[in-house]
C-alpha cells in the first residue's frame, strides 16, 4: 500500500488549495458544511486554518442514505445545523473519505432540502479509488488506490489519525 501522509499535512494542503480556488471563484463569504463524523473533524481544521466568518454548519446525512438495508441505521444520529437560508450561498462540502460517493450524494439531496445554494464546492482529506456514482472532489488532500478488501478511517478529533483496516 501507499503511504499515507499526515491529516495535518493533508489539511495544510487543502487549506492552501481552497484559498486559490475561492480567489479564483470570486468566493468570499462561503458556507462551510462538514458531513458526520469525520468531515466535521476536517471541516472544524479548515474552518479555522482559513478563519472563515460564517459559522461552520454540520450535516448528519443518516436519514439519506440510499444503503439503510445493507448497512443499517447509524446508531448515534446528530442533528443537522445548516442556517435557514442556503439559497445562493456558496457552500464548502468537507468530508474525510471519498470512496463510493454515496455519502456526498445524500448530502447533496439534504441540503437541496434545505434550498438552492448558488455552488457546491467539494474538498475531501482523502480520495480513494471504487466510486459507485459519478462524484468527484474539487480539492483533494491525497488520491489513493486501496483494494477493494482495504478501508481507510480518519479517527479522531484530537489527535486526528488515519487507520487503515
Amino acid at each position: 500500500m501507499e503511504e499515507i501522509a499526515t491529516p495535518e499535512t493533508l489539511l495544510d494542503k487543502l487549506a492552501e488549495q481552497l484559498k486559490t480556488l475561492l480567489t479564483e471563484r470570486s468566493i468570499d463569504q462561503p458556507l462551510m458544511v462538514g458531513i458526520h463524523t469525520g468531515g466535521v473533524w476536517v471541516a472544524n481544521a479548515l474552518h479555522n486554518k482559513l478563519s472563515l466568518e460564517q459559522p461552520l454548519s454540520t450535516l448528519d446525512i443518516s436519514f439519506y442514505r440510499d444503503d439503510f438495508s445493507r448497512i443499517g441505521m447509524n446508531p448515534q444520529v446528530k442533528p443537522s445545523k445548516l442556517p435557514s437560508q442556503i439559497d445562493d450561498r456558496h457552500i464548502i462540502l468537507v468530508d474525510d473519505v471519498l470512496h463510493t460517493g454515496r455519502t456526498i450524494r445524500a448530502a447533496m439531496n439534504e441540503i437541496f432540502d434545505y434550498g438552492r445554494p448558488a455552488s457546491i464546492t467539494l474538498v475531501c482529506l482523502i480520495e480513494r479509488s471504487g466510486r459507485e456514482i459519478p462524484i468527484q472532489a474539487d480539492v483533494v488532500g491525497q488520491h489513493l488506490h486501496l483494494d477493494d478488501n482495504q478501508h481507510i478511517k480518519l479517527t479522531g478529533p484530537e489527535p486526528l489519525e488515519f487507520a487503515v483496516a
